[in-house]
């Protein structure tokens, strides 16, 4: 049965509903039709009754020691006019003065329900009879001085159900007939598109579908939630509730109500798809997409996928990291060929003292800034990245100092490293592009970075050919650069948005020829009245 096709299922469950409801239907038909039949018979043998008991030749020949004799023939004629099944004339002594059967004239009839009728009442009744099942009328027989002499009883046969049913035979052929054509044609076509909306897939085959798919949705590295276009959630991995901190089935809640920082007004209106939002819930970064769900062209609803920044930033880490390093040694290689090329150009010149002096005085210099950076900033990610750029000023002729009071132990607690390398590298990059198509006798790029309990501060600043006063409103607005067709307009966006998201502040000072200073302070300790979900971690330690 359960490799059975659906169509043959909901063909023969639709047949034997119709069937099953044609039979009690005509259970009913018929037991009313001979309700009513019976109510029929009643009333016309009460009529013919009275007929009978009204004949002046009966009232005459009912006294009489043998009038059944003149009786018997004149309401035998009366019965078969009417189309009775029989007629019973009984005078007060109960004796037949007719009946059907001529043996039963002159005998006693011991009927039960003949009393009232003696009494001087008409009435009908239903009883079984020698010829079976009958409705019968009862009439008092009365003289000209209106006392009574007899009763007249008017029996028609009731007819029985198989009798009924053989009657309406024809009706009730049709009937199924026409029924049951209907009925099988409905169901082959609703089962016929009933396959073809679940893509012609037998029910056992989207069970399992169903398992696969589920299994697989649930095995997902990703949280993922769908919503439908009244923002109510259909579904939720586990993935999901473990990231959000979710506990029990949300299934029809508002996804606002579940997600307070979510925002999907704008998908399901616009059918945009947002990609990589961040998101704060809780203590937990997470990064978010948000994509619309669409159905000849309308939306339908959404699907969110959530992703742990935590693994995100590990990933991250490793690639600036890596990316960082592969900078600096890319830069100090340049850097050493260059020495190299000076010792030995010292060495030819018989300098071997010069050469002596300056292979210690360069490897002093950089064994120093490299204890400095580890020392003070314990992250090897930051201080890669800061070497690689001291030794790309280099590179360019550009002076980059690292203030000696720079420090940093702990990160702010909604930022991480990776936070940190991806604004000291806008900040610097963007330094270095202010020194192009301008001369200057001395080029520098100053880096301060230091904190405290209440907040830890960043400071970029160069005295290179500075910013336009109309262009400095427009600095941190997604596309906008200033460095024409090599420039993305990207960087000092996400530096804003980096900077927002750990809920600091950005000061920006440029004079044009003079040069730009950027202060970042970002606070060490988040206030309740600015962030509105609580934080269970103080902040991340820098190992």
């Amino acid at each position: 049965m359960k490799q059975m096709p659906i169509r043959w299922k909901i063909t023969i469950l639709s047949f034997g509903i119709v069937l099953f409801s044609v039979v009690i239907g005509g259970i009913i038909i018929i037991g009313k039709t001979i309700e009513s039949k019976e109510e029929s018979l009643g009333d016309h043998a009460l009529i013919t009754g009275r007929t009978v008991a009204n004949l002046p030749a009966l009232k005459e020949n009912l006294t009489e020691s043998e009038g059944w004799k003149q009786i018997n023939p004149m309401v035998e004629r009366i019965r078969t006019i009417n189309n009775s099944d029989y007629i019973v004339v009984l005078n007060m002594n109960r004796v037949r003065f007719s009946h059907p059967i001529d043996d039963k004239l002159g005998t006693l009839s011991s009927g039960k329900d003949e009393g009232p009728a003696f009494a001087e009442h008409s009435y009908t009744s239903k009883a079984e009879g020698e010829m079976g099942v009958a409705v019968r009328a009862f009439v008092p027989v009365m003289n000209e001085e209106h006392e009574q002499i007899g009763v007249v009883i008017v029996g028609n046969l009731l007819p029985s159900f198989l009798d009924v049913l053989n009657d309406m035979k024809n009706e009730i052929l049709i009937v199924l007939f026409l029924t049951l054509l209907f009925g099988v044609t409905g169901s082959w076509l609703l089962a016929r598109h009933i396959k073809e909306q679940t893509y012609r897939l037998e029910p056992h085959e989207i069970v399992q579908l169903l398992v696969e798919r589920t299994a697989t949705f649930q095995a997902m590295n990703e949280g993922v939630v769908a919503i439908n276009n009244e923002g109510r959630i259909t579904i939720m991995n586990d993935k999901a509730s473990k990231i959000l901190g979710i506990a029990g089935d949300q299934t029809g809640q508002q996804i606002e109500k579940v997600i307070p920082d979510i925002k999907l007004g704008g998908v399901l209106n616009s059918g945009k798809a947002v990609y990589n939002k961040e998101l704060r819930l809780g203590s937990t970064l997470v990064m978010s997409t948000q994509i619309p769900v669409r159905v000849n062209n309308d939306t339908i609803g959404a699907v969110v996928i959530f992703q742990d920044r935590t693994d995100v930033t590990k990933l991250a880490e490793e690639l600036t990291g890596v990316k960082a390093f592969v900078d600096a040694l890319r830069v100090q290689n340049h850097e050493h060929l260059n020495k190299l090329h000076t010792i030995a150009g010292l060495i030819q010149l018989d300098k071997k003292e010069q050469a002596l002096n300056f292979v210690f005085e360069t490897s002093e210099k950089q064994e120093q800034l490299s204890n400095f950076l580890v020392k003070n900033l314990r992250d090897y990610s930051l201080s890669g990245l800061l070497l690689s750029k001291v030794s790309r000023g280099k590179e360019l002729g550009i002076e980059v100092n690292i203030d000696e009071q720079s420090e940093l132990k702990h990160y702010p607690p909604l930022m991480d490293h990776h936070d940190f390398v991806l604004i000291l590298g806008n900040l610097i990059e963007n330094a270095f592009h202010s020194f192009e198509d301008i001369e200057r006798d001395q080029k520098w790029i100053d880096i301060f970075l230091v904190q405290d309990e209440a907040a830890c501060q960043i400071c970029v600043e160069d005295n290179g050919k500075g910013i336009q006063e109309e262009k400095q409103s427009k600095i941190f607005d997604r596309g906008f650069t200033t460095k024409g067709d090599n420039g993305s307009g990207i960087g000092l966006y996400l530096v804003k948005k980096i900077v927002d998201k750990g809920l600091g502040e950005i000061e920006l000072i440029s004079q044009q020829n003079e040069g730009t200073s950027v202060v970042i302070t970002i606070p060490m300790m988040i206030e309740e009245d600015r962030y509105e979900q609580p934080t269970t971690g103080n902040s991340s330690t820098i190992n």
